[in-house]
């Protein structure tokens, strides 16, 4: 849990569509993230030369079936006897010179049919070759799909790991619908992009080369003629993909945008209906998803022009192939087979080009993608650790005396807000700290627990610098009972052991007791069985709030920090709440933020806070003759208590 409110969007205003800062470089980054899997990664292209090897030779197999058959019933036509010279001077001499030219290039024996035998081997040998094709094929996405799986396997623990160091300051500043859009679709778009657009473009790549080279061992001519539509195609795709790329990043940017203000609306759900503010949510939701409506709309039709624009080169193409293919069998330069697996290599030809054209929405789309993982990844982190101890919490001991000398801090450079800030805790003391609201008293504890660091000044606990112990060591001195509970979803037992995964059943049923929990959770159906939700909304504000400080009572730290401990709990049981909190705080050190001042005047020091200063130190009596700011704070409580 964090002391700071974590907020929501900033602002509502549009978002400035931007292109991609560097697409090479974050090709570059995906490529190094692949590069562990490189022996998969060759695997898989091996896989997908074998596979289109055997697919490219189908067409030409085809062709000398078709060749066969045409040849066959060509000469059944022919008289019967005479040899295929004779045949062709023939149809000379009767004015079909055409017809002998053509005859002239095929494999004729006149008055013989269709050979059977050779007509079915060599069919026979085509399905073996596309049965191998579509193995190795199969192979080749087995391998695709593995490899992929591991490489966002490694992003997801990453992320993961970055969102642990990452600063509080992070948080803050950023809406967390965008943060949670990074991290989970984003990467889940990057996993698809990968997955099936890496296994297209190899597949794709290797089907040009083969058929190029097919088609111009078949007709070099041909093949020139349909070469020219490379260029062409690869002109088109970039023009429209380099509009649409602006898009896309557009598109995510708005997703981002939309999480964000559905979870806080989310969220913030009850006080939305309380404060009448439902039409103006719905409104704001509406504007959100019309600019991501826009920017999608935008991308998907761009990209999506691709592909008609492909087929339409590719349609061109296959004219004018069958034009000249037709013409050059007339002309007996090339076989009826020959043409026919010509077109069916242009149709190859085409497909790759109109496939990877089809995939640039796709594949833009996971650059943006990638491009939002690999900014957060980059962001700013934690100041690392000066020591990492085999044993975290070996080096802290002591009953938890806290000391700050001269400690100054600021949210923002030119905004002074702590200066100059010094207190002596004794272990076993309460600490509280009061003040208005923006006084630094929350700031305080936020340093304390080092999720900012200070810009001057010293922090010890137990006698210990505690910038020279681990962020670790740090945290697990203290136990924290919050004004904003947090609950996750499983078992009021998990919730109440969080901070002590070991405890026993006991142990927990202890801590319950002692924070008035046991009580209540014995009425519900399952017990201490029972499944919360993510927001526990099975429970009051009063219930969550007890088993906050059941949680605190079971893990035992030697510093507490209670902030608002009893805000959210009625008259009744915040006085049971108080005597629990007294035996809480026996032999700890205390640090209680506390805006009803009537609950902390047994504490041994208060704190008197206004604009980052301590302007008043001393008890409650000593306070209240002082009669400055806490005397002034403590009447007007106590007036409006008894308005």
């Amino acid at each position: 849990m964090t002391m700071a409110s974590m907020g929501g969007l900033r602002g509502g205003g549009p978002q400035q569509i931007r292109k991609s800062k560097n697409v090479r470089a974050t090709l570059r980054r995906l490529l190094a993230k692949l590069r562990p899997e490189r022996t998969k990664l060759v695997l898989a292209l091996f896989l997908g030369v074998t596979s289109v090897a055997f697919m490219v030779s189908g067409p030409e197999i085809l062709g000398r079936a078709t060749n066969v058959l045409f040849d066959g019933i060509v000469s059944k036509q022919l008289k019967p006897g005479t040899t295929k010279s004779q045949a062709i001077q023939l149809l000379r001499d009767h004015g079909h010179s055409q017809i002998a030219s053509m005859v002239a290039g095929m494999n004729i024996t006149p008055g013989v049919g269709v050979n059977i035998n050779d007509l079915g081997l060599i069919l026979g040998l085509a399905a073996l070759v596309y049965l191998f094709g579509a193995a190795f094929s199969y192979l080749q996405g087995f391998t695709m799909a593995g490899l992929t799986q591991r490489v966002m396997f490694g992003m997801r623990r990453d992320v993961e790991e970055k969102l642990s160091r990452l600063p509080l300051r992070y948080f803050d500043s950023h809406p967390h619908g965008d943060i949670l859009s990074r991290v989970t679709n984003d990467i889940d778009n990057l996993t698809t992009t990968i997955q099936q657009g890496l296994s297209q473009l190899i597949t794709s790549i290797l089907t040009i080369v083969g058929v190029m080279g097919m088609m111009f061992w078949i007709s070099p001519l041909l093949a020139a003629v349909s070469a020219v539509t490379i260029p062409l195609a690869l002109v088109v795709t970039l023009l429209i993909a380099k509009r649409s790329q602006v898009h896309f990043t557009a598109q995510w940017n708005e997703t981002g945008a939309l999480n964000g203000l559905v979870e806080e609306t989310h969220t913030g759900h009850e006080l939305v209906q309380v404060f009448g503010q439902s039409k103006s949510t719905i409104g704001e939701f509406s504007r959100r998803n019309k600019r991501l409506y826009e920017a999608s709309f935008r991308a998907q039709f761009l990209s999506g022009i691709i592909q008609p624009s492909m087929q339409f080169i590719a349609n061109i193409n296959y004219v004018v192939i069958a034009v000249l293919g037709g013409y050059r069998v007339a002309s007996g330069l090339l076989t009826l087979g020959a043409v026919t697996a010509f077109i069916q290599y242009s149709r190859q030809f085409t497909m790759p080009i109109t496939q990877i054209a089809s995939q640039m929405n796709m594949l833009q789309s996971g650059i943006a993608s990638a491009e939002r993982v690999f900014e957060f990844l980059d962001a700013d982190e934690e100041s690392p650790d000066m020591t990492t101890p085999p044993n975290p919490v070996s080096r802290l001991h002591g009953s938890g005396s806290v000391k700050l000398e001269n400690v100054t801090f600021r949210y923002d450079a030119d905004k002074p807000l702590i200066e100059d800030f010094s207190l002596d805790v004794a272990p076993g003391q309460t600490v509280a700290i009061v003040g208005p609201t923006g006084a630094g008293k929350t700031t305080i504890v936020n340093l304390l627990v080092r999720f900012y660091e200070i810009d001057a000044g010293h922090i010890l606990l137990n006698g210990t610098d505690y910038r020279d112990l681990t962020r670790d060591e740090v945290r697990t001195a203290f136990g924290m009972v919050l004004q904003d509970t947090w609950m996750f979803a499983g078992t009021i037992r998990d919730n109440i052991g969080y901070g002590k995964p070991e405890a026993s059943d006991e142990d927990i049923v202890a801590a319950a007791k002692a924070a008035y929990v046991d009580s209540f959770v014995r009425t519900l159906p399952d017990g201490y069985a029972t499944i919360l939700d993510e927001d526990a909304s099975n429970l009051s504000s009063g219930q969550k709030q007890l088993l906050t400080i059941a949680r605190a009572f079971l893990a035992n730290q030697s510093i507490l920090i209670l902030d608002e401990a009893t805000s959210n709990v009625d008259t009744r049981t915040e006085v049971l709440i108080q005597g629990a909190m007294a035996r809480l705080r026996e032999g700890r050190t205390s640090f209680v933020i506390a805006h009803r001042l009537s609950t902390i005047r047994d504490a041994d020091t208060i704190i008197v806070m206004d604009h980052g200063r301590i302007v008043e130190q001393g008890n409650h009596d000593e306070l209240m003759a002082h009669r400055n700011l806490y005397f002034s704070l403590y009447n007007s409580q106590f007036s409006e208590a008894t308005t």
